[in-house]
């Protein structure tokens, strides 16, 4: 007895060309999808940052208009004049980014590993100082570190300090401004980095014999990496630009770079020079990224 053969039927397939479309429709998606965020930076950050290039590199003034001479008088003048405020810069940031480590770290460690059913509780009052004014907050301090304030007022009635004796103008004052103020920044990216870390590593160091401090420093610590990386730069980067802190807590001798390029814009209406500023500026922080993350390990960061 045979066996009748039936024909199997297919469906046809579609064509060819709409098979491709659709295909080339998907690969697009995330193109579009970066659309409004490419569009956004070229308006807002591309667009100005080449002015910014051109103006650097002109002659004249706002009044009698720029001409592209290509002259470097304005990035000679920005090395040469305000040496000071770039070292001022530099130092207050380096000094308020690592406060904010050392204060920061353990409180995000806790959090993570010790936080419980308070965990948000704790989080929302690290959070809390962003529902007020950057202002503001800066100005409270000015407030607390006056030589009347509550502060000093308290010290001196105590005859712990003399009744001469200042906070505010001086280094210390702007520092302690730049580290409450940035502390927020450095607390976050190491609670989500320590948050992440599995509880059973730490436990399976403890039992192949490693102490509270090796754990610490052979787990903890290298998987901690990205969130150190990333709370160093969210502090160092706008507290080496800062101006407020500088203008409300320190003085002319502790005035930092970005109130060279506040005065110097909005009050003498200089162009250039800022202008070279920002860019020496900004060309020294990709350089201290670059080596702060080859020094850190890029394969560490981006794992």
């Amino acid at each position: 007895m045979t066996e009748l053969a039936v024909p199997q039927t297919t469906r046809p397939a579609g064509p060819p060309k709409a098979a491709g479309r659709q295909a080339r429709l998907v690969r697009s998606v995330p193109y579009l999808l970066l659309t409004p965020g490419i569009l956004w930076l070229c308006i807002f950050f591309v667009f100005p940052t080449l002015w910014m290039l051109l103006i650097s590199l002109s002659s004249g003034t706002l009044e009698t208009g720029f001409q592209l001479t290509f002259t470097l008088d304005a990035y000679r003048t920005s090395l040469t004049d305000f040496t000071k405020q770039f070292v001022n810069s530099l130092v207050y940031g380096s000094i308020a980014t690592l406060l904010c480590f050392v204060i920061g770290f353990p409180v995000a460690y806790t959090i993570a590993f010790r936080g419980g059913r308070y965990k948000n509780i704790i989080l929302f009052m690290v959070i809390a100082p962003f529902f007020t004014s950057f202002l503001i907050r800066t100005i409270s301090w000015e407030i607390l570190l006056g030589d009347n304030g509550p502060l000093l007022s308290v010290l001196k009635n105590l005859g712990l300090v003399t009744p001469d004796f200042s906070i505010l103008g001086t280094a210390g004052a702007v520092i302690a401004g730049l580290t409450y103020n940035f502390l927020p920044f450095m607390i976050l990216p190491l609670y989500v980095s320590l948050e992440k870390i599995p509880p059973h590593l730490i436990e399976a160091s403890h039992d192949l014999y490693a102490g509270r401090w090796g754990a610490f420093t052979r787990i903890t610590i290298p998987l901690a990496l990205p969130g150190i990386f990333a709370g160093t730069l969210l502090t160092f980067i706008p507290a080496l630009g800062d101006f407020i802190n500088a203008e409300l807590l320190g003085s002319p001798a502790t005035h930092m770079i970005g109130n060279v390029i506040q005065n110097e814009f909005i009050l003498l209406g200089n162009y250039q020079v800022p202008a070279a500023l920002s860019f020496i500026l900004m060309a020294a922080i990709l350089v201290a990224i670059f080596f702060y993350a080859r020094a850190l390990g890029t394969e560490e960061l981006t794992g």
